[in-house]
């Protein structure tokens, strides 16, 4: 996931909270095994793979967090969509040429973790939800170990805080920025200054600029706050009205 984990655990042996941690981290490695386009043999890099026709069984892992990507690309009128994937690394990487045309078809079966595709030439990336979705994973793990409290981040993008304890985040940027705090929350924050190259609009054709500089997202669970903020960069003020009964957005 190209990012730094940091966890801050609340419990009374310091002890027992860096062995927690240190199952933590071992989750989310395996986690990033599975999501990662960049590492041979995950699922991602073998559902990039697909020839038309064939069929993939995936892990339980890649599967629930490709259904909450979908969800949220029909919630969002397909503005956060995973399988740009060859556009985002052509505008990642500042490839020259063309910008690749998204081609092909893939299908997530909607009963079991299988993959089918139908035409080949689609490719996903897992990158604007895979941090949040690590983080929701790794809290069960971390209450069934005893940490009933704490905030864990991934980078500066994307923080959670679970537990009965408050957490002021200081947002960095320009100046005066407020202070966010979070209590049983996520934070994630998009905007053309951290990660903008990374970002590619369905709208490409369309869009001259992105219609905000930053926009922040606070919902219950991280995998949501990571995708939205990516999402809501891209809308209008009056596609952000129609969904910000289900979210808390911010924009700058």
């Amino acid at each position: 996931m190209k990012t730094t984990f940091t966890l801050r655990l609340i419990h009374a042996q310091a002890e027992h909270a860096r062995d927690a941690a240190n199952q933590a981290f071992t989750l989310i490695d395996e986690i990033e095994n599975a999501l990662s386009r960049y590492i041979p043999g995950s699922d991602v890099s073998q559902i990039n793979q697909m020839k038309s026709g064939q069929t993939l069984y995936i892990s339980e892992t890649c599967y629930e967090c490709m259904r909450i990507a979908l969800r949220i690309y029909v919630d969002s009128d397909g503005l956060f969509d995973i399988t740009l994937g060859r556009q985002i690394e052509h505008q990642k990487n500042a490839m020259a040429g063309v910008v690749p045309r998204i081609e092909g078809q893939l299908m997530v079966d909607p009963d079991r973790p299988v993959i089918h595709c139908v035409e080949a030439g689609r490719e996903i990336d897992l990158g604007g939800i895979g941090k949040g979705y690590a983080l929701d994973r790794i809290v069960p793990l971390l209450r069934d170990l005893g940490i009933q409290s704490g905030l864990i981040a991934a980078g500066a993008s994307t923080q959670l805080a679970f537990g009965e304890n408050s957490w002021k985040i200081e947002l960095t940027g320009s100046t005066n920025m407020p202070v966010v705090e979070l209590k049983n929350q996520a934070l994630s924050v998009s905007g053309i200054s951290i990660q903008g190259s990374h970002i590619v609009s369905p709208r490409q054709a369309e869009l001259t600029q992105f219609p905000h500089a930053r926009v922040r997202v606070i919902h219950k669970e991280a995998a949501c706050a990571d995708a939205w903020s990516t999402a809501c960069l891209l809308m209008t003020e009056g596609e952000i009205e129609t969904v910000k009964d289900r979210i808390k957005i911010h924009c700058s």
